[in-house]
């Protein structure tokens, strides 16, 4: 399944570029499931829905976004729900250790008092990641379009699959699990049971998820768009979060200038804004392009909202635009998501196969040799990326 993370600096619209990009991946006959975890409201004002709310039945049982919304033909919306997730996982983890906390005295918390703790928004994230990737063929969806929080807090949050893991290792290290065998007699000694093998096995566990969902991190078939909206200090904030995607294994598949002002206009003022854009519209050429596909967006002069227009017709003249500009003051409709569908173009199509499992090497980088065009390859380069799947020289 083809994956895209939708990131970029604050405010710049990555909520409208990855709706617009889910729409674009559903119009080429893609079953496409558009996740975001934006908190508040926004999503659904944006594309003209109800409240996303969670799904029926044991919270232990529930996927960790709501009720997917068929909002075109192909195309679902859905939401993490972060506190519902985290209650289930809390209240299954309970019943699991219940005899544990009887023998410690501790009163169970009930569903009702439990509230999300600070950070858990990032375990949901990437428990979806990992939870879409694990619907059987044919059941699922053909592309995850994830949009997800600015480029800094990305970065940190792709990073933690292997942070935890890292910490597991040096917590839990592998080689004492040799001392099973002592833990009955450890257990007779002291005179109450050893939870030792319990915490194996959990650690065994989420061992097991973290490297699950590190792979679907560093697979081919993940992708990021980054989006900015032109301006002094783009550059620099898309420089850091390129440098940081790259560290975590993660390609870069296009770079989305948002919002981009009409040129050739007689007002100083409007004039003034857009050749600020174009001049940093120029640096992000230079930067990205052509190696990383540069697309641009115009600004509809107003925020979009619903599907629009099923074709994607562009907006007709008077209908698009800046107030003053392509026709004024005059009466417009409203601007949809299919205005800009066209342009932001649907993500290609990648590999098909599950996600590798992450070793020592990051996927994707040259584990025996480089693919500067001086070695002899025996697979094909990865679509994109620059580099060999197994390169020897």
């Amino acid at each position: 399944m083809r994956t895209v993370l939708v990131t970029g600096t604050g405010g710049a619209g990555r909520t409208t570029v990855a709706a617009a990009t889910a729409l674009a991946a559903a119009r080429e006959g893609q079953r496409t499931l558009l996740l975001t975890a934006d908190p508040d409201g926004t999503p659904e004002a944006l594309l003209g829905i109800r409240a996303l709310r969670s799904a029926p039945g044991r919270p232990a049982d529930r996927l960790p976004w709501s009720v997917p919304v068929e909002l075109a033909p192909g195309l679902w919306v859905a939401r993490i729900i972060t506190d519902e997730w985290f209650r289930g996982e809390l209240t299954a983890l309970q019943d699991r250790g219940h005899g544990l906390l009887d023998l410690l005295g501790a009163t169970p918390l009930d569903g009702e008092e439990l509230t999300a703790l600070p950070g858990v928004e990032s375990i949901a994230l990437l428990r979806a990641l990992r939870a879409a990737q694990t619907a059987p063929p044919g059941t699922g969806w053909d592309v995850l379009v994830v949009d997800m929080p600015p480029a800094p807090d990305t970065v940190a949050l792709l990073a933690l699959p292997e942070q935890l893991r890292r910490y597991l290792r040096r917590l839990l290290p592998a080689e004492r699990q040799a001392a099973r065998a002592l833990r009955p007699m450890l257990a007779q000694l002291a005179g109450v049971p050893m939870p030792a093998q319990k915490l194996y096995e959990t650690a065994e566990r989420w061992e097991r998820e973290l490297a699950a969902v590190q792979g679907v991190i560093e697979s081919e078939a993940t992708t990021v768009r980054l989006v900015v909206e032109p301006g002094p200090l783009a550059d620099r904030a898309l420089r850091t979060a390129r440098a940081g995607l790259a560290l975590h294994g993660c390609r870069v598949e296009a770079v989305i200038a948002n919002r981009l002002l009409p040129t050739g206009t007689s007002d100083p003022w409007l004039a003034a804004l857009s050749g600020q854009q174009q001049a940093a519209l120029k640096e992000l050429y230079e930067q990205w392009a052509p190696a990383v596909p540069v697309r641009e967006l115009p600004h509809l002069g107003r925020d979009p909202h619903g599907v629009g227009d099923p074709r994607g017709a562009e907006p007709r003249p008077g209908e698009g635009g800046v107030d003053g500009v392509d026709g004024g003051d005059a009466q417009r409709a409203p601007a949809g998501l299919a205005a800009l569908a066209g342009a932001v173009g649907a993500p290609g199509r990648g590999p098909t196969g599950p996600p590798p499992t992450p070793g020592p090497s990051r996927t994707g980088w040259p584990t025996t040799g480089c693919c500067c065009g001086g070695c002899r390859c025996p697979a094909p380069t990865a679509t994109g990326s620059g580099w060999c799947a197994g390169a020897t020289n």
